[in-house]
C-alpha cells in the first residue's frame, strides 16, 4: 500500500509542478563560455558561482551532474538515486524542512516546487532557492538544463548536454520504422491503474512515435493534470496494442503480473505479449536520461510487428 501511495504523490507532484504558473525566466545575465557573475535566472541571482548546492529534486540533481556542477553539489534528497555518488541525506522534497536544510549551509537551493512556502522560508535566512519545475515537454528540460547551467557557471556544458540530447533523441526516433496504423498504448503509473495523458512530459515522449494514449479519453479537459486513474473495464474496453510499465521498483509489476491479472487476457498487449518494463526513476524524471526513455519506447516498438 505504502509503494501505491508513493506512486499516486509522485503524479500528484508531477501534476502539480508542471502546472506552476511562475515558472523562472530565462538567464537575463549575459555570460561568457565559463560563466560570468552576477547572473540572474528568474527571482535568482548569485554573484558568484555556487559552491555548496543542495538539490531536493532527483531530476534537478541528475542535471547538475551531467552539466559537471557535481563537485559542486554538497548534499541532495532521499529520492535522488543518480548518480549512485550523489550525497543523498535524509532531506525532503516533499516536505522541505528550513532549518534542516540550512544546516547544510547552501549558497543555492534546487527544488522542483515550492512546498510549503520554502522559497521564502528560505529567503528569511538569505539561502537563494530556486525552483526548476515538472516539465511538460522536451523543450521545458532543455530550458531548465540551461538555467541551471548558468546559475552554476556551467552554459557552455549544459549547451552541450542539450545538443546531444535532442541529437540523441532525433536519431533514435528516425530509426523506428514508420507505421501505416499508429500504437495504441497504456503507461501504467501503479498497478491502482494511475495514468499519464499525451498532455504530460511522458506523453510527448510517446508523441514522438505518434502513438495513442487510451488514458486521454479519462481525462479529455485536463482537469486531473494529466494523470487520471483508469477504470479496468474502460481500459479493457481500450484494448491496448502495448502496455508500459512504469511501476517494475516501486510496485513489482512486471508482464507476467499483467498476464496474471483476472479480465486482462483478451487485451491486444497482453495476448501478443507486448507489455514492455520500465525503470521507474528513468520514466519519473525529465532529465538527462530521457534519453534512455526515449530509447526504451523506441527499441519496444520497433518489436511490434507492422
Amino acid at each position: 500500500m505504502k509503494r501505491l501511495l508513493t506512486a499516486a504523490i509522485a503524479a500528484t507532484a508531477l501534476f502539480l509542478t508542471g502546472c506552476a504558473g511562475d515558472e523562472p525566466a530565462p538567464a537575463t545575465a549575459s555570460s561568457s563560455a565559463a560563466g560570468a557573475y552576477p547572473v540572474t535566472v528568474g527571482a535568482v541571482t548569485l554573484t558568484a558561482p555556487p559552491a555548496k548546492i543542495v538539490s531536493l529534486s532527483p531530476t534537478a540533481t541528475e542535471m547538475l551532474y551531467a552539466i559537471g556542477a557535481g563537485p559542486q553539489v554538497t548534499a541532495v534528497d532521499d529520492q535522488s538515486t543518480h548518480p549512485a555518488d550523489a550525497p543523498k541525506t535524509d532531506l525532503s522534497g516533499f516536505k522541505p524542512n528550513a532549518e534542516a536544510i540550512a544546516a547544510k549551509d547552501p549558497d543555492l537551493v534546487v527544488l522542483s516546487n515550492d512546498s510549503d512556502g520554502i522559497v521564502a522560508q528560505l529567503g528569511k535566512l538569505s539561502i537563494p532557492a530556486f525552483v526548476s519545475p515538472a516539465a511538460a515537454t522536451l523543450d521545458d528540460t532543455y530550458r531548465e538544463i540551461t538555467e541551471l547551467g548558468a546559475l552554476t557557471g556551467h552554459p557552455a556544458e549544459a549547451k552541450a548536454l542539450n545538443e546531444r540530447m535532442a541529437a540523441d533523441i532525433d536519431k533514435i526516433v528516425k530509426s523506428v520504422p514508420a507505421r501505416s496504423k499508429p500504437l495504441s498504448y497504456y503507461y501504467e503509473l501503479g498497478p491502482d491503474l494511475y495514468s499519464a495523458t499525451s498532455k504530460t512530459f511522458i506523453g510527448s515522449v510517446f508523441n514522438l512515435f505518434g502513438m495513442a494514449n487510451v488514458a486521454d479519453a479519462a481525462d479529455p479537459d485536463g482537469k486531473l493534470g494529466g494523470y487520471p486513474q483508469l477504470a479496468q473495464e474502460s481500459l479493457v474496453q481500450a484494448n491496448p496494442d502495448t502496455i508500459f510499465l512504469a511501476d517494475t521498483k516501486c510496485c513489482q509489476q512486471s508482464p507476467e503480473t499483467v498476464k496474471a491479472r483476472p479480465g486482462w487476457s483478451s487485451i491486444a498487449a497482453v495476448s501478443k505479449g507486448q507489455i514492455y518494463a520500465l525503470d521507474d526513476d528513468i520514466a519519473s524524471r525529465w532529465g538527462p536520461r530521457t534519453v534512455d526513455l526515449v530509447k526504451a519506447v523506441g527499441d519496444a516498438v520497433s518489436k511490434v510487428p507492422a
